[in-house]
C-alpha cells in the first residue's frame, strides 16, 4: 500500500499502530526544568518524587524529567536529542500559545510552515529543543512515490495568533501528545537501520542530512539527522539529555519487536530496549485501546 493510500486510510479509520508515550530526560536542575515545562510549554505537574518529577496534558504524561547534578554536560554537537515536538489538537492552540509567548518573553529559534505541520521552536534552560505544532489536514498532504513533501518556509505568524481568537493560552490542552520525537545521529544509513530495519518504520522523507520515519501514514514519527553531529561517536553516560523514549506499539509490531528482541537475546514479554548507535535508547510497549483509535491530522 502506498504511503499516500495509508494516510488516507488511517485518516479515515482512525487505526493507529504506533505512539510516542513520554520522552524522558536527565536533567541537573530539576526545579527549574519542572517550572519551564509547566509556565511556558503549558504542561500540567502529573506526579513527583525525589529527584524525578512527571508532566503532561489532560491524563497523559508525556516528559519525566529525572535529576542528576553529577551527569556530564551534553554538547550540542554530539548525538540526542534534537527536539522534543509537542503536538497541538488545533491551529487555534498554537496561535494562543503563541500569543502566550510574545506576552512573557519566550525566545524562540524558529516559526515555520513545512507544509504538513506549522511549528515554532524553542529551547529549554539547558540546551534540550523544543518543538511546539499543530499538523495541517492530512488530506493536504502531497505523497509521491511513497514520500511526504515537506519543506521549511515562513510560518504566518499573524495568520496563526489570530486563530487562536484572541483568547488566553490556558496550558496545553487535553489531546496534546508527543507528535514525533527529531534526534541527532552520527550517521543516515546506521540511523536508518534501527528506525526503519529494526523499529519498522517506513521512510517518508529525505531531506539535506537528515531522513525522517513514521508508522501509519503519519509524515514522521521520528526524524534524524547529521547537522551539528556527523560523525558523532556513541554518547558517554551518563550525560543530560536525552534518557530514553518510549513507544507504544499495536500488537502486530509489538509481537514482530518481541521477535527481534528473543533473536538478539535482549527484553522482557511486554516491553522490549531498543538501543540506536548513539546510546539512545527506545523503551518498546503495548498501545493501549484509547490511542488504538486516534486519526492522524
Amino acid at each position: 500500500m502506498s504511503s499516500a493510500v495509508q494516510a488516507a486510510s488511517s485518516l479515515a479509520t482512525g487505526r493507529t499502530t504506533l505512539a510516542i508515550e513520554r520522552v524522558v530526560l536527565t536533567v541537573h536542575d530539576l526545579v527549574a526544568m519542572r517550572d519551564f515545562y509547566r509556565q511556558t510549554v503549558g504542561l500540567e505537574p502529573m506526579g513527583e518524587e525525589p529527584g524525578t518529577a512527571l508532566l503532561g496534558a489532560g491524563s497523559r504524561v508525556l516528559l519525566e524529567l529525572r535529576e542528576d547534578r553529577s551527569a556530564r554536560r551534553r554538547s550540542g554537537r554530539e548525538a540526542g536529542l534534537f527536539h522534543t515536538a509537542f503536538l497541538l489538537p488545533g491551529r487555534g492552540d498554537l496561535g494562543r500559545w503563541l500569543r502566550h509567548a510574545a506576552a512573557t518573553g519566550v525566545r524562540l529559534s524558529g516559526a515555520s510552515d513545512h507544509l504538513v505541520s506549522e511549528a515554532v521552536y524553542l529551547d529549554d534552560p539547558e540546551g534540550n529543543g523544543i518543538e511546539i505544532y499543530v499538523d495541517r489536514p492530512a488530506a493536504s498532504w502531497r505523497w509521491q512515490d511513497g514520500l511526504v513533501a515537506m519543506a521549511t518556509e515562513r510560518m504566518d505568524v499573524d495568520d496563526v495568533i489570530a486563530s487562536g481568537g484572541g483568547q488566553d493560552w490556558r496550558g496545553a490542552p487535553d489531546g496534546t501528545v508527543v507528535g514525533h520525537v527529531h534526534l541527532q545521529v552520527g550517521a543516515l544509513p546506521a540511523a536508518e537501520e534501527i528506525y526503519a530495519g529494526r523499529l519498522g518504520l517506513d521512510v517518508t522523507c529525505r531531506y539535506p542530512g537528515a531522513v525522517f520515519f513514521s508508522a501509519d501514514g503519519y509524515h514522521h514519527h521520528f526524524a534524524a539527522n547529521i547537522w551539528n553531529s556527523r560523525g558523532a561517536e556513541p554518547r558517554a553516560l551518563p550525560s543530560t539529555g536525552l534518557t530514553e523514549v518510549r513507544v507504544a506499539l499495536g500488537p502486530a509490531r509489538l509481537a514482530a519487536a518481541e521477535r527481534l528482541a528473543e533473536q538478539a537475546g535482549g527484553g522482557t514479554p511486554g516491553q522490549i530496549v531498543l538501543s540506536d548507535p548513539w546510546g539512545t535508547k527506545l523503551v518498546l510497549g503495548p498501545l493501549d485501546a484509547g490511542r488504538q483509535h486516534h486519526a492522524i491530522g
